[in-house]
């Protein structure tokens, strides 16, 4: 058996004949090693924002006993409650109340005991930040139009202070007569972060779990 003729004449240059060897072996290169692509994707909220907040509505809560309401039948009323991260907090009154004792309803059934009512007063951060050293910022140059020049921070701190006020009324679920009032719920939390001469970097923070990351 002979074996199969080149198809491109012996004429054609040598140059185009490597440059046809090339083309056939980037097109056979994905079939023999398969085509891959990832995407790095963030969320619109960075982690941090989010533990700062629920660690100031751990700590409002805590700041309130639930023992009043142990082996009665409760139905917690979110109608009043608008807040940043509700359903974490409606979530930990619930687990609160549940602790305690409470039997937790899922409507204002006729066998309900306690109505209780939570509402917000305030949930959010004051973020702030400082830089000693030059800002990102831009020089205009003619004909050439602004040059980005990066930040050079001899030293740079940025911070997020947090706050939740929550309150509860609770009342009769038949009479409508009060029962209780938790008056103002109030919790805090911070977390800062410092850059010395561009690579030195250290947090501070009472968040729990950034805590128990800087132990591990």
């Amino acid at each position: 058996m002979t074996p199969p003729t080149d198809p491109i004449p012996a004429s054609v240059p040598h140059s185009f004949r490597a440059a046809r060897l090339a083309a056939m072996s980037a097109l056979a290169a994905p079939l023999l090693f398969g085509c891959s692509q990832s995407t790095m994707t963030n969320p619109a909220r960075a982690v941090s924002e989010q533990l700062v907040l629920s660690t100031a509505t751990d700590r409002a809560i805590a700041t309130t006993s639930f023992s009043l309401f142990d082996k009665k039948k409760v139905f917690l009323d979110a109608t009043y409650f608008d807040s940043y991260d509700s359903k974490y907090v409606v979530g930990a009154i619930r687990d609160a109340l549940s602790q305690a004792g409470a039997v937790l309803l899922p409507t204002a059934a006729t066998n309900c005991d306690i109505i209780i009512e939570a509402r917000s007063g305030g949930l959010s951060t004051d973020p702030g930040d400082t830089l000693l050293g030059l800002a990102n910022t831009g020089i205009p140059i003619p004909l050439v139009g602004a040059v980005p020049i990066p930040e050079i921070a001899i030293y740079k701190a940025s911070w997020q202070f947090a706050t939740a006020k929550f309150a509860l009324l609770a009342y009769d679920a038949r009479s409508r007569e009060h029962y209780f009032s938790s008056g103002p719920m109030v919790g805090k939390s911070y977390n800062e972060n410092y850059k010395l001469l561009g690579i030195i970097q250290w947090t501070r923070s009472d968040i729990p779990e950034k805590k128990r990351k800087h132990k591990q």
